[in-house]
């Protein structure tokens, strides 16, 4: 097996690395502190095809696999976390499943604007009351001739105010019943269909979350996504490929701390040498470094499996639950070795300390991850 970086992830990372430093980087502070989300960037990033990565290029998109989305997703969070985090939930969650499970006549219609990010994609599954428990959603879509009535809240929407479009979950079967959902795509301006309260967040503040509310949301069936009740088991198939998703972002984050500790451990002298050939810290850098390549290694085995179209919702688990978790640890040290400096803002590790801890929470934490492993291992 070649670990090296195929053509096209070479030419990915080179473009992302100039965009960042030109467009991101400079910024990066300033949309934290405002907690702004920099849509205009979102636009050109879809120019650049980062925002269709897997779509095939007959709907615009730029028809790469998951290796080449890993290294879209690694190589922004290095810089940003969360412009990132907004990167990968738009590929993966809105565009991904409208891709994996809409009609012909969806994906022509919508793919083409949200892979050139000429449109923002949001996600809703999780509620005020059933985050894990998603099967008893309270979002409640009722069907009325030819169309269908939805009402409730949902909440932690990625893009919740700024998307253009939204694919949803609502429930339209007895709560607590497999097959009690259904999936629809939602556009902004329908009547009744608004954001709500926009999150004040520890981190990942330049990725907009919001709340979505459905007041009578009537909607034609034209826009309600495969079989009726089949919305949770799409659902879930979707966040398999977006554990891919956090698991790179997880990965991204760490490396971005890791270097920023690299380097600043050679530039801080203390007794007379820099930090870095003090036993202390250079340990903690080598663990940092071997778990980082450990969890990079997860990452493109469930990669492979998902390129290849086969089963890998344990893999998937194993990758974000391993790769978030060492990330946390990695922005942790990596503070540690800044010292006093890791808590001020002046210096990156303090946001990256901040981002990080999304990556064990978001699209599943890592309680259900375990909880996901271990199922399949003792159903296997």
């Amino acid at each position: 097996m070649n670990f090296e970086y195929n053509e096209n992830q070479k030419m990915i990372a080179d473009m992302i690395r100039k965009f960042g430093e030109e467009k991101i980087r400079p910024n990066i502070m300033k949309w934290d502190e405002a907690q702004e989300f920099p849509v205009d960037l979102m636009h050109e990033m879809g120019e650049l095809g980062l925002l269709g990565v897997f779509v095939p290029e007959k709907y615009g998109g730029s028809g790469f696999g998951y290796f080449e989305y890993v290294t879209v997703i690694d190589e922004i969070a290095q810089i940003d976390p969360s412009i990132g985090l907004s990167v990968a939930a738009h590929n993966s969650l809105c565009t991904g499943h409208i891709y994996y499970h809409g009609s012909e006549e969806q994906k022509q219609k919508y793919l083409p604007k949200l892979a050139k990010g000429q449109w923002i994609g949001a996600w809703g599954l999780t509620e005020p009351n059933t985050g894990s428990d998603a099967g008893n959603m309270k979002t409640v879509a009722v069907r009325d001739g030819d169309h269908w009535v939805i009402n409730g809240a949902k909440n932690f929407i990625t893009h919740g105010k700024s998307g253009d479009v939204a694919v949803v979950m609502a429930r339209t079967g007895e709560p607590g019943l497999s097959g009690n959902a259904t999936a629809f795509i939602l556009e902004k301006g329908t009547p009744g269909f608004r954001a709500g309260k926009k999150e004040d967040k520890l981190g990942m503040r330049a990725s907009e979350t919001t709340e979505l509310i459905f007041e009578d949301v009537r909607i034609p069936d034209s826009q309600r996504i495969g079989e009726v009740g089949t919305g949770f088991r799409q659902a879930m198939q979707v966040l398999d490929g977006g554990r891919i998703s956090i698991a790179a972002l997880s990965l991204g984050t760490a490396k971005g701390a890791m270097n920023a500790a690299i380097k600043y451990s050679k530039e801080r002298e203390q007794f007379g040498q820099p930090i870095s050939q003090y036993q202390a810290i250079s340990f903690m850098l080598a663990d940092m470094a071997t778990e980082i390549e450990a969890a990079e290694l997860l990452i493109y085995k469930a990669a492979d499996m998902k390129n290849r179209k086969v089963p890998m919702t344990k893999e998937s688990a194993i990758c974000k639950y391993y790769a978030s978790e060492v990330a946390v640890k990695a922005c942790n040290n990596a503070v540690q070795i800044f010292g006093g400096y890791g808590f001020i803002k002046d210096f990156p590790v303090e946001k990256f300390y901040r981002d990080v801890k999304l990556c064990t929470i978001g699209e599943g934490t890592s309680q259900i991850q375990q909880l996901v492993i271990s199922r399949r291992l003792l159903n296997e």
